[in-house]
């Protein structure tokens, strides 16, 4: 089924103007959406808004404030919120062209689809190819719902794609993030490092083999509970162990095993085997014969030895 739009808009640069429509790139229908329910009642829970002087508050008694100290706000009127939102243009209008690199992914915020609308089919796949063939993006303004945004328009597929960008005050400077003192590189490790990046380099990126393993999860969850079954919960995930950063590239290059000697040794005999298959079936081993002499036979023995000795 054809997706469909949520928004329309021209896509404007010079004196070229370009109906579009916009598409969302996400895909509800494969979210999980959960709601607050009573526990061991099952109804769903309402929300109210509680004032700390006057009690429950419906939405018609509600403003927006701004905190300027700790519990002292200043309460703007909802028509003074309305005369200073962004009056929408349906417009998104393009200020420059940027090389395609120029734009670091840590600025995008959110991507929607965007599709030609009635007569701009001609315009839209020349403003495409010419985009892709010059390895250039454009930067553009766009006012809706009561805000204005900065986008990217690019080219994707055989098509265009828009990121919704951050404002650059909305970005946390690098230099808040503390590193210390870091140790540098030393040649022999940048080596290793770099091979091991080289066995799994790939030229493409295929997101078909990445899965959501605790999406699955809840899903099987939710359908063991829809039918009565009994939930059990995951193994827990073994922590990784922090070892030598050189025989771990080593290691790594090498495709070593992490499991330890004791456990390899005992495989050979086929011993560690069954002893970690009961282990895993929550078995106890079971101590050697030798040690577990029964209480009757050493009372049988004892009473032979008392005979013998009286004769």
């Amino acid at each position: 089924m054809p997706a469909r739009a949520i928004d329309t808009a021209t896509i404007a640069f010079g004196l070229v103007s370009i109906p579009i429509k916009i598409y969302s790139t996400s895909e509800p229908s494969h979210e999980i959406h959960f709601h607050l329910i009573h526990e061991g009642c099952g109804r769903r829970l309402k929300q109210q808004y509680i004032c700390e002087k006057h009690g429950v508050v419906t939405r018609d008694e509600m403003t927006k404030g701004f905190e300027l100290t700790k519990g002292n706000f200043v309460e703007l009127e909802k028509e003074e919120l309305k005369a200073l939102e962004a009056v929408a243009s349906d417009e998104v209008a393009i200020r420059e062209f940027v090389p395609a690199t120029a734009i670091d992914p840590i600025y995008v915020d959110r991507t929607y689809y965007l599709g030609p609308d009635k007569g701009g089919e001609r315009a839209y796949r020349l403003l495409r190819d010419a985009l892709e063939e010059a390895e250039l993006v454009g930067i553009a303004a766009y006012s809706a719902r009561g805000k204005q945004y900065i986008v990217e328009v690019r080219p994707f597929e055989d098509g265009l794609a828009m990121h919704q960008l951050r404002y650059n005050d909305e970005v946390k400077s690098w230099s808040q993030v503390p590193l210390g003192k870091m140790p540098k590189s030393a040649p022999a490790e940048l080596a290793l490092a770099a091979q091991i990046i080289d066995q799994l380099r790939h030229d493409t990126f295929d997101p078909d083999q990445y899965e959501d393993e605790v999406k699955d999860r809840v899903r099987k969850l939710i359908a063991e509970k829809a039918k009565g079954g009994e939930i059990v919960a995951p193994p827990e995930a073994p922590k990784p162990v922090v070892t030598d950063l050189m025989a771990a590239l080593k290691a790594s290059l090498a495709g070593e095993s992490r499991a330890p000697a004791a456990d390899d040794r005992g495989s050979r005999n086929g011993k560690g085997k069954r002893a970690a298959a009961r282990s895993a079936r929550g078995h106890t081993a079971r101590a050697p014969r030798t040690s577990r002499a029964r209480p009757h036979a050493r009372t049988t023995r004892a009473r032979a030895s008392a005979k013998r000795a009286h004769r």
